[in-house]
């Protein structure tokens, strides 16, 4: 357990990164009693927003900056929270304690939280280019918003859930859409064959052209984008190219500073590193399941949210183990996928409605391994899958 004495007024507990994470930690923090200092950083200067709506209300225009904040500036000022937005930490200190801004300032810690998210993976193609795009901040879709009025053709690089909305808002835009995806089906990495297919179906229904199994060997243009070259030699004109390949986690302070990296930032189900006055969460820390017996890194709003919680009233002592079930939603034209579980290493799937992309009834497909329900994929059924999540939770 940690110290009783730990938490006074004179202690200091700084979070790095703010977004959901991290925004969440700090006012629970508070919450759950912490009666000391403490300090929010984030390299964006936004107030923290939600990251969902980027690809979809705030690209189509239908969303700004302040119908995402996540809180207003007043409720970080009532529970005393420092905010220092536009801040880039450049060293964490671990001997000392303390963390190094690039404004030169130094501050000291007691506990310290690192839920400093994920960052695109990026290509070594199109640098330079304007039309060249990545979707991770509010001021990248800011700035492809920007762009739309003169773009006739788009292409898309990279068919995950990021690709696939940023699709569905520009061709729901009028906007000639082609993606390209190296591997051989879309939502590879997160769905089975048959939701896979169904998706390409809806996309395809709505008028953008797939193209699995392809390989981006140039983004071309000169000053601006113009087209994109595959490795089969067919090349695709586009005023503008979004690049969504992935994400690779942001641990570079962690591993300057020593901690244990595994796929992520390496917590144990307190949300603690391998530092017992360090805990991370979120899009950059791996951490043990319960449920699937392995552990995982996952890049999800609820995962955010739900670690960063636990990692708050630990930091304070140790009381509680992060043991949630995991869940993810898209939204795509009118048709809402929601996912509860995780479906790698199914060996049996049970179908309960259409997978025919032209109709609206919709579908729940679950998956098993060994006889026992791991995940399901629910489309356009909420109730559905309010009950699996539940049924996944319950197991815990």
């Amino acid at each position: 357990m940690n110290s009783p004495e730990l938490n006074n007024k004179e202690q200091t507990a700084i979070v790095i990164g703010a977004s959901h994470a991290g925004s969440q930690l700090a006012i629970h923090l508070r919450k759950s009693g912490w009666l000391g200092r403490i300090v929010l950083i984030g390299d964006e200067a936004h107030l923290p927003y939600h990251r969902p709506p980027l690809s979809k209300a705030v690209m189509s225009g239908s969303k700004n900056a302040e119908d995402i904040q996540l809180r207003p500036s007043a409720l970080y000022d009532n529970n005393q929270i420092e905010l220092k937005l536009g801040s880039h930490v450049d060293a964490l200190l671990r001997e000392d304690q303390r963390v190094l801004l690039s404004t030169g300032e130094s501050l000291h810690y007691d506990r310290l939280a690192l839920c400093t998210g994920a960052s695109p993976i990026r290509l070594p193609l199109g640098d330079g280019l304007d039309g060249v795009f990545y979707l991770r901040s509010l001021d990248d879709v800011l700035a492809i918003r920007s762009a739309l009025p003169d773009v006739k053709q788009a292409v898309i690089v990279g068919a995950g859930y990021i690709g696939l909305e940023a699709a569905a808002v520009l061709r729901s835009q009028g906007i000639d859409v082609t993606v390209l995806e190296r591997a051989d089906r879309v939502l590879k990495r997160v769905t089975g064959e048959e939701v896979s297919g169904y998706f390409a179906s809806l996309h395809q229904l709505h008028g953008v052209d797939i193209r699995c199994n392809a390989e981006v060997t140039a983004i071309n243009g000169q000053g601006n984008v113009d087209s994109v070259s595959c490795a089969d030699g067919s090349k695709f004109e586009a005023q503008l190219v979004i690049i969504g390949v992935g994400v690779v986690p942001e641990t570079r302070l962690a591993q300057e500073a020593g901690l244990r990296i595994e796929n992520g930032i390496h917590v144990d189900e307190y949300a603690r590193t391998s530092d017992e006055k360090i805990f991370a969460a979120g899009d950059c820390a791996s951490h043990p399941s319960f449920l699937y017996q392995r552990r995982l890194r996952l890049e999800s709003v609820q995962n955010a949210n739900d670690q960063s919680r636990v990692a708050a009233v630990n930091m304070i002592a140790l009381q509680e183990k992060y043991c949630a079930a995991p869940w993810f939603w898209s939204d795509q034209y009118d048709i809402k996928l929601q996912s509860a579980g995780l479906s790698q290493d199914f060996d049996q799937t049970e179908l309960e409605g259409s997978l025919n992309a032209a109709e609206s009834q919709g579908f729940v497909l679950k998956y098993f391994r060994q006889g026992q329900l791991i995940a399901a994929d629910c489309v356009n059924r909420p109730k559905d899958f309010m009950a699996i999540k539940t049924a996944l939770a319950q197991r815990l």
